[in-house]
């Protein structure tokens, strides 16, 4: 723990009550600026973008492995802290023996969740390399395509492009990332960060360098655990053991780690415990489907489908019994707003998403048609819930 975040706790001390005294560190869709136990994977990136001290630009790159493998964390904190240094150094590139005249290249995160096409990921970009805002409506994928183009021409001047998030359902794929930015080759060079195999990846599609990130061992685990731990909640309100039990059960993936500790220290709260006891940490897995959809990915859904996903939540098990009496409760919710047509629609689109589930329920139907089903989330219930509230209700 460093110096700041020691001065924060003790700031936060005062109200030994709570058990949660700050729940972005306990977060899993939270990121820290220097990932636990990732030092084979970031140098391996270090070694990768190495051309980048010499004037030169590294070739195209996939980063790759299992969901909660820290790839995420990983990208943007290196990229976080390569913009932060090339800003600082301007137009003079410094390595270890020599400084260089040249323009410092420009180093960009981009999450395809939210950049999720060709004029997604052209206003990203300009967004992130000019000064001048970069309009989102009135102008069209080929305007911002020859910005782009003209914001690179000028002699050494360069962007290396990292495109997180590739190939979830519904999402920005490979080949998309390798057409859009063909336009620039000679001055912009991208890494795209997604869980297929490359061996999965078509032929021509997948980039010549690919960097692969391995599930966390369990010990790696609760190092992560620990350390968002002493960030985040109070002292000794949580065992060490029931760390190692969260590890174990997570099997590598810090995602659903971090959604158990979370979800158990939110139950621990409500419920006005001094500690987190075991009935709360079952209760925090238990809100973590497995495998889980991503929280950060349901928290970048449209608002109106957030707000259908939040109602489900808080409806009672004979309200939940089949998709028409979930989508007649949502809809009579004056925090919706919208008609049932609408809100069933949403609730198919989640479906073929993979964000919900529908599951045929064992109701009798008479012979006729078949069995209703029931709409049944895949994310972490209890994170998304808290996460949600807190931003619409500046609440902890």
């Amino acid at each position: 723990m460093d110096l700041k975040a020691r001065i924060r706790r003790r700031q936060r001390s005062g109200d030994e009550s709570r058990i949660v005294l700050e729940y972005d560190a306990i977060s899993p869709v939270a990121h820290v600026e220097e990932p636990t136990n990732r030092g084979p994977v970031l140098e391996r990136l270090l070694d990768y973008l190495a051309p980048v001290f010499d004037e030169a630009l590294p070739p195209n790159a996939y980063v790759w492995g299992p969901a909660g493998a820290g790839k995420s964390a990983v990208v943007t904190a290196l990229f976080a802290h390569l913009s932060r240094l090339f800003a600082r150094s301007g137009s003079v590139i410094h390595t270890t023996t020599r400084a260089q005249t040249g323009h410092a290249p420009k180093f960009v995160y981009v999450d395809a969740r939210r950049a999720d096409s060709s004029f997604g990921l052209y206003h990203a970009v300009l967004d992130a390399v000019q000064d001048d805002p970069v309009p989102k409506q009135g102008v069209g994928t080929d305007v911002l395509r020859s910005r782009l183009v003209d914001y690179l021409r000028p002699a050494r001047r360069s962007a290396v492009v990292a495109v997180d998030h590739i190939d979830e359902p519904g999402g920005l794929d490979l080949a998309t990332v390798r057409e859009t930015f063909a336009v620039a080759d000679d001055s912009l060079s991208w890494v795209t960060v997604g869980r297929t195999p490359p061996s999965e990846v078509p032929d021509g599609v997948a980039p010549p360098e690919h960097i692969e990130v391995p599930a966390y061992e369990d010990h790696a685990l609760v190092d992560i655990l620990t350390t968002r731990v002493s960030e985040g909640l109070a002292r000794q309100v949580v065992e060490h053991e029931q760390m190692r039990r969260l590890a174990s059960w997570a099997e590598g993936d810090a995602h659903d780690a971090l959604s158990g500790l979370f979800g158990a220290a939110d139950v621990a709260m409500a419920s006005d415990h001094d500690r987190i006891y075991e009935r709360d940490l079952e209760a925090g897995m238990e809100s973590v489907p497995r495998p889980s959809v991503a929280v950060g990915r349901v928290l970048t859904l449209p608002e109106n489908r957030q707000r259908v996903l939040r109602r489900l939540l808080d409806l009672d098990d004979e309200s939940v019994r089949s998709v028409g009496a979930a989508t007649e409760a949502i809809a009579a919710s004056p925090a919706v707003d919208l008609s049932e047509a609408t809100v069933k629609r949403f609730l198919y689109e989640l479906a073929e998403e993979g964000i919900v589930e529908r599951v045929e329920t064992t109701e009798p139907t008479n012979g006729v048609g078949r069995p209703p089903s029931r709409i049944e989330p895949l994310f972490p219930t209890l994170v998304f819930r808290r996460l949600y509230d807190r931003q619409h209700d500046g609440q902890d």
